[in-house]
């Protein structure tokens, strides 16, 4: 593990290309059908994309009676190449990641025109792993910094740079060490209320790293904006905040709370409500069963079949998660450390939801991906939607 303070030797700076104006965004409409917890459609037009019923219903605590469907649905980007973080400027604007094509996007103005800021020529992309997200600086009308997780030849790393117009400067290392894989890179990265960065890892696909608390990979990590382990972690001399994680894919505060979506390998995916110092159980247990030895159980668990999680955002008082199957995004309520079941809806025909960001309008931003987990593409176009909770 290595950890690179601001003001490092010139050595440590991460290659970008530069350039100007992409395209502008456009505006359409899609249609949402509001399906049951179970994900049956009521009804689906019959334009519609089919969809699988789950094998077992998702648990969790179903109390009172939950809001309608989600409402007013629009496009806020086209021609796109799976985009996958997102993360907003104080003056509204949207910094947007690309996995596959490694560009960062700022998305400018009411029109959201969409303009080309860099190229990272440093993130290799591969199956899961290449550019992934990003998160704005708490001080960014002082600093002007962003931050990326990105995936390069030998490790997954946390980089930040100086956004000034419309180009971003160059990047340095803030954490690197993190193992890359062709798969379960985690590579989320939010900034909590108390003012530090925590980021989401994957095991790489070698599952006993997750349990290892000297490793970086299957964890929550907790950092300083200059990448030392935060004050008050577990290990004060450790970023990892929590572990026994396979491949976290969301994270969202809600308050002080740190809930996380993830992906589950034969039987459960999980939402996670996350605790300081505490073992989620991967390898050794998937979904609940774990709690008698020592585990975390999660707070809501669903059939990997119906979802797979990718995006979480908190909005409207709700959680909302975006499923890389079924085209569905899903809501669940919330009310200090307990989850409702979870409620599905179709979100049109537009293959894979990744990203799902809550937008300073209230709205939620959520981005499509027609190319699978691992890269293979699928017929369609990759877009940014906008959805009102």
């Amino acid at each position: 593990m290595t950890r690179l303070r601001r003001g490092v030797a010139a050595a440590a700076v991460l290659p970008l290309a530069l350039t100007g104006c992409l395209q502008e965004g456009s505006t359409s409409t899609v249609t949402i059908i509001e399906t049951t917890a179970t994900g049956t459609p009521l009804p689906a037009p019959t334009t519609a994309p089919s969809s699988t019923a789950p094998t077992q219903e998702p648990t969790g605590t179903d109390t009172a009676e939950e809001s309608g469907p989600p409402q007013q649905v629009g496009t806020i980007a086209t021609g796109l190449a799976v985009p996958w973080g997102i993360a907003f400027l104080p003056n509204g604007d949207a910094v947007v990641t690309e996995r596959d094509s490694t560009r960062v996007l700022l998305l400018r103005g009411p029109e959201h025109e969409v303009v080309e800021v860099a190229t990272v020529d440093a993130a290799a992309p591969a199956g899961e792993g290449g550019l992934l997200g990003v998160a704005v600086s708490p001080s960014y009308d002082d600093d002007g910094l962003i931050y990326l997780y990105l995936t390069t030849p030998s490790d997954n790393r946390v980089v930040r740079g100086v956004l000034d117009g419309d180009r971003l400067g160059e990047l340095e290392p803030v954490l690197t060490g993190i193992p890359n894989g062709f798969i379960h890179d985690g590579g989320q990265l939010v900034f909590g209320p108390d003012g530090y960065l925590y980021v989401s890892t994957g095991e790489a696909g070698d599952p006993p790293r997750a349990a290892d608390p000297d490793d970086l990979g299957g964890k929550v990590l907790r950092i300083t904006p200059d990448g030392d382990p935060a004050p008050g972690n577990p290990d004060p001399d450790s970023p990892v905040w929590s572990l026994g994680h396979r491949n976290i894919q969301g994270l969202a505060f809600v308050g002080t709370k740190l809930w996380a979506s993830e992906f589950g390998q034969d039987r459960f995916d999980e939402l996670n409500l996350i605790t300081a110092g505490r073992d989620y159980g991967w390898p050794a247990v998937e979904g609940e069963g774990g709690k008698g030895q020592g585990y975390v159980d999660p707070q809501v668990t669903w059939a990997t079949d119906d979802a797979s999680p990718s995006g979480l955002a908190y909005a409207d008082g709700r959680l909302w998660l975006g499923a890389l199957k079924g085209q569905r995004l899903w809501r669940v309520e919330v009310k200090g450390k307990k989850a409702r079941k979870p409620r599905a809806f179709f979100v049109g025909d537009h293959g894979r939801l990744r990203s799902v960001v809550a937008a300073p309008d209230g709205t939620l931003w959520v981005t499509t991906s027609n190319r699978d987990g691992r890269g293979s593409p699928v017929d369609g176009d990759d877009r940014i939607l906008q959805i009102r909770p």
